[in-house]
This record gives structure tokens, sequence and C-alpha cells, in this order.
């Protein structure tokens, strides 16, 4: 899932002009040079890989990168800033996008957006301050909302997201996108900031009232919601928009290709393969403890070649708790009480290699980690509580710690069943 090779591969120069091939096929030609920008954790690889294969000097630009997620780069600027919570150099990283597309002066505008994006391209929309956006984005990661529902509310008090990159941009616009959301939608990647947006102010409104975050959110978020509602602030891009044609989004990456890669890579190993064809989605105790049945399910009908179990997508936590975690340390710990005593073990991470304000990307169970945890005198429901997954696997030793990938494409579920049983 290397966001360089993933673009590079799109991309090559014939003289003075960049050419995008997709499938096989030449999709868009135009004259050099040409302005690059972007925005998530993967945009600095992607825009090394646009250097690689265009060459720098063809090239200028900006993007915009978690902190950790920076690339040596020679035309194309890059701009570190936080995530999850957005930050001031966040949004001045975002307004130098904005000010970059409207006095663009290129043929063509390439705007690479890969996962991370919402949080790091902070250009809040007035009323809204960056504290009042700050404010909110926490609310909405503590409440469970999924991510089309997270999004919905962030394009709605941007002025860079649902779209609104593309409207301010002075030349067509081709969006080469690494996807972390399930269904690959350009509308969701990273909340649009190049593509049309069917959502509301009032679907926006919605989310709040849903999750009871309406009463508890800035007040300035709710009056531009309600200007919003009442028509006196533009809504987002829509589908079927002059705005809208003048890009096309491409999605270059996606969870799938990286559970193919990992299909490619145990069964050189020698392992038998299967993959979960659906996402693993929703809440993320309840859907651990779906995974762990299908895990125990799959043991015992397994013959004795060694089994490996790849499974992709995005879970939702919701935050009762003071302790410290990620959504892929709290799975692997719900899913430890449904493989207890079996020859199972379990990676559950995130392609980013961050799993929520932590240092670890993940966290191993096995069949023996609630044994080895009431050794130690920790309890897992306590943890799980406490939502203090993260206490709790550094205390046995089981995080998994590799550091930022510069790539993400949602989460993955590694299960390894090493000798089956029942059948032979």
């Amino acid at each position: 899932m290397d966001p360089g090779r993933l673009v590079a591969t799109h991309l090559h120069r014939d003289g003075q002009h960049v050419v995008l091939t997709i499938d096989s096929s030449v999709v868009d030609r135009w004259s050099t040079p040409t302005l690059v920008v972007g925005g998530g954790k993967g945009a600095a690889g992607m825009a090394a890989g646009c250097e690689r294969a265009v060459g720098a000097e063809h090239l200028f630009g900006a993007v915009v990168v978690a902190d950790g997620c920076r690339a040596d780069l020679q035309s194309i600027s890059v701009i570190e800033a936080g995530h999850p919570l957005p930050d001031a150099r966040g949004e001045g990283g975002a307004r130098r996008l904005l000010d970059l597309v409207k006095q663009c002066g290129a043929e063509r505008i390439l705007c690479l957006v890969s996962g991370g994006a919402s949080a790091l391209l902070a250009c809040p929309r007035p009323p809204v301050s960056l504290v009042d956006k700050i404010v909110t984005t926490q609310l909405l990661l503590e409440c469970g909302a999924s991510i089309a529902e997270f999004n919905t509310v962030r394009k709605h008090i941007s002025a860079i997201k649902g779209g609104g990159l593309l409207r301010a941009a002075q030349a067509p616009m081709v969006g080469l996108l690494i996807s972390d959301v399930v269904g690959d939608d350009p509308g969701t990647i990273g909340s649009g900031p190049t593509a049309a947006d069917a959502t509301t102010f009032a679907d926006a409104a919605a989310v709040l009232q849903r999750y009871a975050l309406l009463e508890r959110v800035p007040t300035s978020v709710r009056d531009l919601l309600a200007d919003g509602r009442a028509e006196r602030v533009p809504d987002t891009v829509k589908p079927g928009s002059a705005e809208a044609g003048r890009c096309r989004n491409f999605v270059v990456g996606s969870n799938r290709v990286a559970l193919d890669g990992a299909a490619a890579t145990a069964r050189a190993a020698g392992w038998r393969v299967h993959v979960e064809e659906t996402p693993i989605v929703g809440d993320t105790t309840g859907a651990a403890a779906q995974f762990a049945a299908r895990l125990r399910a799959l043991a015992a009908a397994a013959d004795r070649a060694p089994l490996c179990v790849l499974a992709g997508g995005e879970t939702t936590v919701r935050v009762r708790g003071s302790g410290r975690g990620g959504r892929n340390q709290e799975f692997a710990l719900a899913v430890s009480d449904g493989i207890a005593g079996e020859e199972i073990v379990v990676l559950s991470a995130g392609t980013d290699g961050i799993d929520g304000p932590t240092d670890a990307a993940g966290a191993f169970v096995d069949g023996t980690t609630l044994a080895r945890a009431m050794e130690r005198g920790l309890s897992p429901a306590a943890a799980l509580a406490a939502n203090d997954s993260h206490t709790f696997f550094a205390a046995l030793g089981d995080l998994l710690r590799c550091g930022p990938t510069g790539t993400n494409v949602m989460d993955i579920k590694i299960a390894l069943l090493p000798s089956g049983r029942g059948r032979s």
C-alpha cells in the first residue's frame, strides 16, 4: 500500500505533457507545469510518487500530512499538522491549499487525498472557529458515529470539504484518492474536498441530534447549520452541478488492495487463506464478538492445514471511560474472550500505524490472553468499560508499535489458526 507506488503507477510524462492512465487506458493528458495539492496521512508519499513519475521540475504545490508522515520532496512543500484532532497548523495548511488553487495558473490541478485528510485539512467555515471545530470533532470521535455520519457534519462546517477545494479552483482538477472508507466513495474519502456531496445541512443537524450532540456543540456550529437549512449560506457542491463536473476522481488504493497483498504474502508463507468478503463495521465490541464466533466456526471446520483469515473495515467506539486506547486495541480486547483457550492468534491494526491517540497500531491476542491477564491481576472487562485497552495490552507486552506507515486504508484483522482441528 505504498502511496508513492500507487500514484506513480498511473502517471508518466510525455515530453512537456503529463499522462494519466487508469486500467491501462489514457484518461487525461495536460501540459506542465502541474499544481499538486493534497492532504492525508499518505499525501507526502503520494506526492513523492508524482515527483518520481513526472519529474519534480514539472510540479509545484503543497500537501498537508499528519505528524510523522513527512517525506523528502523536491518541489512540493510538506506541512505537518495534528490528527485526529485538528490544529492551527492544519488550518494554515488548508488555507494555503485554497490560496494555491485560487491563484493556480496551471492547466491542471492534481489533488492527492488519503485517509486523515478530514482532520488535517481544517478550514472552519465562519462563524465556526478552530476551537469550535476541535470541540465538535472531539464530541464526534467519542459518540460512536460512523465515518459517513462524522464526515457529514465536518463537510458542512468546513470551507474546504464537501467540494470546497473544487469550488475554489481556477482550473480543472484530477483527484487521485487512497480510500480509507467502506465503499470507496470519493465524497467520503477525506470528506470529499474534490467531490460532490449529496448530504445537506439538515442531514448534518440530524447526525448531531441522533447522538444527542446538538445542544452540546458550540453555538457557532448550531448557528451555521441553522443558516444553511434556511438557505442563507450555500450548501456543499452537489452531484450533477457544473462545479462537480470540473473534477475527475480516481481511487488508486483501498482496503481490498491491502487484503489482496496480505493474502499473497500468507500464501507464499505456506498458509491457506480465507478472506472475509464483508467489511467489519459498526460497534467495536459487537463486531469483535461476531468475528470471534466466525473464527471458532472456521477452526472447527478446518482441516489440518494452517489457515490465515483476513478481514478489513473500520468499527466505531462509544467512549464512556477515561482510559487510553483505539478501536483496534479495543477490538482485540473484545475478541480475546471469544477465543479463550483456542489455538487462534489475532492481530487487529490500523494500516496507518496509528490507533487512536496512542503510540500503537493495534494489538495481538490469542487463546492465552485472558489467562495471562488474570495472572497479572488485569481485568479485561474493567479495561473495556474504561476504554483502557492500551494500558491492558502494554502490561501484557502485546501492543503492535510499528510507527506511522505513511498510508491509510482502514484497518486489517489477521487471524492465524495454526493447525486447525475437526475434519482431517
